[in-house]
């Protein structure tokens, strides 16, 4: 059975909610409310965590991505850190969620990552079917009985759907979206990475 053919719930959100917003740090004081929210949120398997909700098709993403590389770098192996590809319901979403299931499983994630936000932000070039997938993955060196394994397993049938029960339980309005230990969703992005693992780790700390 194809992924594509369950029915998953659905959630609306606008693409770059998060980067409309910033806060100024004061001697490392943050407010809830004002810096973060708490909400209902997923329950971790491990912590302390930084998930980011994100797709590959959102344009605020992507400009997000090296602010993502810097933070993760400096919160090392202090906070473990875990992505979320959101499909919101379209179909070129989606799809990206299945690429990003793909790299996983393949343990390509490393290589493919960047590649991936260049192909649709630079290139012009989303994914519009399954087959544009699996050709990408071969063409990075992937055996493609592989990726048709892994395309079509249930594991990524369950995997998928457990992306969009953890977006629906983190009550998402928008992507990008920070959340640290399942519980706190950051209302906005630091103005360096500096100040933003200083806001994750206060957070992961709480």
């Amino acid at each position: 059975m194809s992924v594509f053919n369950v029915v998953r719930p659905v959630v609306t959100l606008v693409c770059g909610l998060m980067l409309s917003a910033s806060f100024a740090l004061q001697a490392a004081t943050f407010e809830e409310g004002k810096d973060y929210i708490t909400v209902a949120g997923i329950a971790e398997t491990q912590q302390p965590v930084l998930r980011e909700f994100f797709s590959y098709n959102c344009p605020h993403c992507y400009k997000q991505e090296p602010l993502m590389v810097s933070t993760i770098a400096l919160l090392g192996k202090e906070v473990t850190f875990e992505r979320t590809p959101v499909g919101a319901g379209r179909p070129a979403w989606e799809l990206s969620q299945l690429a990003y299931y793909v790299a996983q499983k393949l343990k390509m994630t490393q290589q493919v990552h960047e590649t991936i936000f260049k192909q649709i932000h630079e290139k012009g070039e989303p994914f519009t079917r399954p087959e544009q997938v699996k050709a990408f993955f071969v063409s990075q060196g992937a055996k493609a009985d592989d990726v048709d394994a892994a395309m079509n397993s249930v594991d990524a049938k369950f995997t998928v759907m457990n992306y969009d029960s953890q977006a629906e339980l983190a009550g998402l309005k928008g992507v990008p979206a920070l959340l640290v230990n399942g519980r706190y969703m950051l209302t906005s992005t630091a103005h360096s990475p500096e100040e933003l693992a200083q806001l994750v780790k206060f957070l992961a700390n709480k």
